[in-house]
């Protein structure tokens, strides 16, 4: 399974980009915010999810983040969800815009998707509303206040996207934090294991 792809963005068409790593070229399907990080000759790196089937062969799909990579997996978990539509949400809209719309039930903004009918908007809201949570802008809350660096905000919002809520995954990010835990991904694991 290739998870991760760090290298030199070779080449950049509609859809997809060319990543060498190793001396390898990488075609990988991409988000638009992993396309909007990426610029020909320079380096890129994307967490990635490997698809394999009868039909459409292998194929290498790009997120910018792993929060962003954690819904992605989340939308083709529903049933008429394919790849190419959980990349199209992902480019129409950000991740926190995703589990605000599955969270608040707006088939609206789903629908707005390029190629989303109304139906499968509604299957993606039924299906995923006990596994998103939406993040809470300053909603009151009894728990004490953990300051969060702009930086860790990733790690709490893939967090929230797992199905904890906003001062939990902040506490937990934080201790991570003073427990060591540099990169985002090491962060998560930690933050994981003190919840």
């Amino acid at each position: 399974m290739i998870g991760y792809l760090k290298g030199k963005v070779l080449d950049i068409s509609a859809d997809t980009a060319i990543i060498v790593v190793g001396g390898v070229g990488y075609e990988t399907y991409c988000s638009a915010s992993a396309f909007s990080k990426m610029t020909a000759g320079c380096e890129c790196e994307v967490y990635t999810y490997l698809q394999v089937s009868e039909a459409n062969g292998v194929q290498l799909y790009g997120f910018s983040s792993p929060q962003e990579k954690a819904m992605f997996l989340k939308l083709i978990s529903v049933s008429g969800v394919g790849p190419k539509a959980g990349i199209s949400v992902l480019s129409q809209m950000s991740v926190n815009d995703v589990a605000v719309a599955v969270a608040t039930g707006d088939v609206k903004a789903l629908s707005r998707v390029k190629g989303m009918g109304k139906k499968t908007a509604e299957k993606i809201i039924v299906e995923l509303r006990d596994r998103v949570i939406a993040p809470v802008a300053g909603g009151a809350d009894s728990s004490p206040v953990v300051h969060i660096e702009s930086g860790d905000e990733d790690a709490v919002v893939a967090l929230m996207s797992l199905g904890f809520n906003r001062s939990e995954s902040e506490r937990a990010v934080s201790k991570a934090k003073a427990d060591g835990a540099k990169d985002i991904e090491e962060i998560i694991r930690q933050a994981l294991k003190i919840m």
